[in-house]
């Protein structure tokens, strides 16, 4: 657990699901999806302006091209020069909207089956490493990037995982997240969203956010404790209730003198 007691608060936003107005009210970080798998145009430009208004930092929310599923089904096979392309163009297009708004991309988190993949596997953890190194270059040239003290652009995703690794091999700073809203399995991964009690219910979620931020602990669905050493904590905007849901973590953290802040370069 951060010795600190702070802990950034992040959400998927720029969906077209959700209240996003509402939840940037409560975020101290947003993921922005990049037109992948949902967004893109004036979706995403309408949240960039709502997240910079708040000062809420902005990161990339790349995922599989693949709108008709969300982005939650993995594309792991298809072309990888392909797939790489499209995350590339997926940070620029965030990228570019941050600068007209008079601020820097903070960091790069996968969405969907694309996170997911990358956890584990390491060709897909390296593709987005790839495809983040490439749009470095063209960042810093525009003053699109806001660095970190490497000079590279952080990556946020699961702990414990062939993404983190992959990171720390490469030099490039790695966010730790833990997700408030939905269950893990004892191997400290997701439950996947086709099984039951995969998406965890108001209380449910505001105990595990807490459990997490406070202790660097929570339960598995069998029961078994896990250890999540994270700097962020997720809500997803597309949660049922999602936007009670942060209202009452930032209130509880609050109550435990945990403070929520976002994740220092």
């Amino acid at each position: 657990m951060n010795s600190l007691r702070t802990i950034d608060l992040n959400a998927d936003l720029g969906e077209d699901c959700g209240d996003d107005v509402a939840m940037l009210d409560l975020v101290t970080t947003a993921n922005v999806a990049c037109g992948g798998h949902a967004g893109g145009g004036l979706i995403l430009r309408d949240t960039v302006a709502s997240a910079a208004s708040r000062g809420v930092a902005i990161g990339a929310h790349p995922s599989y091209p693949d709108r008709e599923n969300f982005g939650r089904v993995s594309m792991r096979t298809f072309d990888a020069k392909v797939l790489a392309t499209s995350i590339f163009e997926q940070i620029i297009n965030v990228a570019e909207v941050a600068k007209s708004e008079g601020i820097g991309l903070s960091h790069v988190k996968a969405h969907g089956a694309l996170y997911n993949d990358a956890a584990v596997h390491e060709d897909m953890a390296l593709l987005i490493l790839t495809a983040v190194a490439q749009s470095e270059a063209h960042l810093i040239e525009r003053g699109l990037l806001a660095n970190d003290s490497a000079g590279k652009l952080p990556i946020m995703g699961m702990p414990i995982s062939t993404m983190q690794l992959m990171c720390e091999r490469a030099g490039r700073r790695f966010w730790p997240e833990a997700f408030a809203d939905r269950a893990y399995t004892p191997a400290a991964r997701l439950v996947p969203r086709s099984e039951p009690g995969a998406v965890l219910d108001h209380d449910a979620a505001l105990a595990q956010a807490i459990s997490i931020a406070t202790s660097g602990t929570t339960t598995a669905v069998d029961g078994t404790s896990l250890s999540l050493d994270v700097v962020t904590l997720c809500v997803h905007g597309d949660t049922p209730g999602a936007v009670a849901l942060a209202s009452d973590i930032r209130a509880a953290l609050a109550d435990t003198g945990v403070c929520v802040a976002g994740v220092s370069s």
